[in-house]
């Protein structure tokens, strides 16, 4: 009995480099990162919560820290991320009762998505501004 030399080629699986990036993908990509962020964040809260239990100085720390210019960064991309992860669910939910799931319904909804969160992060952080009284 001979062994055939014959070697077939096999066919490769589809990739990211192959799919040119549309506005549900990208979202939906988004959508995963903000909900693995949002346990990081989570930790900033725990943290906050923890010094807020503690002494005043632990407290006044981690609020010196939160209220740096890198702190206000970090929180705003959380707050970003809250909001934008909301958003991307309450679109799953509205594609659960089966509407919104025509091609150009959902691309639309994608992109509102993305200039919803943008929006109102920025809401959310000048209303907290204007009651808190400035910048």
């Amino acid at each position: 009995m001979s062994k055939s030399t014959t070697v077939k080629a096999r066919p490769l699986s589809p990739h990211l480099q192959i799919y040119r990036p549309i506005p549900t993908m990208v979202m939906s990509i988004v959508h995963r990162i903000t909900g693995g962020a949002l346990y990081f964040g989570m930790v900033l809260f725990v943290i906050w919560l923890a010094a807020a239990a503690g002494s005043k100085e632990t407290f006044d720390l981690v609020n010196g820290i939160y209220g740096s210019w890198f702190g206000r960064i970090v929180l705003f991309g959380f707050t970003w991320a809250m909001i934008h992860h909301l958003i991307g669910g309450l679109r799953h939910l509205v594609w659960d009762t089966g509407r919104g799931l025509e091609k150009a319904t959902a691309t639309k909804m994608a992109k509102a998505t993305i200039a919803a969160s943008i929006v109102l992060t920025i809401l959310v952080w000048v209303i907290g501004y204007a009651v808190r009284g400035g910048f």
